[in-house]
């Protein structure tokens, strides 16, 4: 079974747009892009795009690569009192001159679209987060679309960073599912992986989980989207996964594509975030 992460990304998009619509809030967006990374600009355009057909204050702002780390710092405490706007958003990977951390911590967790503040990520790991992050909650929402049970079922997470490993995995926890993290540095981690009734790939390494690291009849969901250069495509590149999807599909009882599976999903999760920090925000002002 293809798990479609595109047809139910634009399922979710039409539910965001009808309930901002109903309650009458014009939730506002504001994506930060610092340099000119492709594919951050190419993610970011993405957003603009989805934000305003849903009828979002929807925004980006873009700051030159020499942009110093004061000058988004600045920029960032405008926002926080800006009361336009709910949900506040930097794009990474950040200059190396600009500290991400820095960066991240001064965004107001009320603000915190993507849950990467401390504090919220703090509230994460308790089980009483204001938001999720935006793409453990896709792999969530597409979990719960296709009816997959996780109770009782082991998974493994191939991947352990602070945007997608980690989180997942503590809502896979959530969910009562026996949750393994695994890397790059996990010894014989095919071995590790073949142990998973559900296999999430967010490692970044192009189509690097193969038949060899699932089990028959797995849940396998592809985080990865990753370029690869190639002077015969059109492009002279093209996009694909951390899971070999060729040689998996027909071993596993479910999987998602890539690209078409868990990126489509981020982005209507960043807009259903942004409409629930919008009515948090209006609910502290009744």
């Amino acid at each position: 079974m293809i798990l479609d992460g595109k047809a139910l990304a634009a399922l979710e998009r039409e539910k965001i747009k009808a309930k901002a619509a109903e309650l009458g809030i014009k939730p506002g967006l504001t994506v930060i892009l610092v340099g000119e990374d492709p594919g951050s600009v190419s993610y970011v355009s993405s957003k603009e795009k989805v934000g305003a057909e849903l009828g979002f204050a929807s925004r980006a702002i873009r700051m030159p690569e020499t942009a110093s780390e004061a000058e988004v710092l600045k920029l960032i405490a405008e926002l926080n009192r800006d009361p336009s706007v709910h949900g506040i958003l930097v794009q990474l990977p950040l200059p190396a001159h600009i500290d991400e951390n820095r960066v991240i911590f001064a965004i107001d967790p009320s603000k915190d679209v993507d849950c990467f503040h401390p504090y919220n990520f703090g509230c994460l790991l308790a089980g009483n987060q204001i938001v999720e992050p935006c793409t453990p909650k896709g792999v969530m929402r597409i979990l719960d679309h296709y009816n997959i049970d996780l109770k009782g079922k082991r998974a493994v997470v191939v991947g352990r960073s602070n945007i997608v490993g980690k989180p997942v995995a503590v809502l896979l926890l959530q969910r009562h599912a026996t949750v393994t993290i695994a890397h790059s540095r996990t010894v014989d981690l095919p071995a590790v992986c073949r142990e998973a009734d559900i296999l999430v790939a967010a490692i970044g390494k192009p189509n690097m989980i193969g038949a060899d690291y699932v089990k028959d009849g797995a849940v396998v969901i592809d985080v990865g989207t990753n370029r690869v250069d190639d002077a015969s495509r059109p492009k002279g590149y093209y996009l694909t996964g951390d899971v070999d999807f060729q040689t998996v599909e027909h071993k596993a009882s479910a999987i998602t594509p890539s690209p078409g599976g868990v990126g489509p999903m981020t982005i209507a999760m960043l807009m259903s975030n942004t409409l629930e920090l919008a009515l948090l925000a209006r609910e502290k002002k009744v």
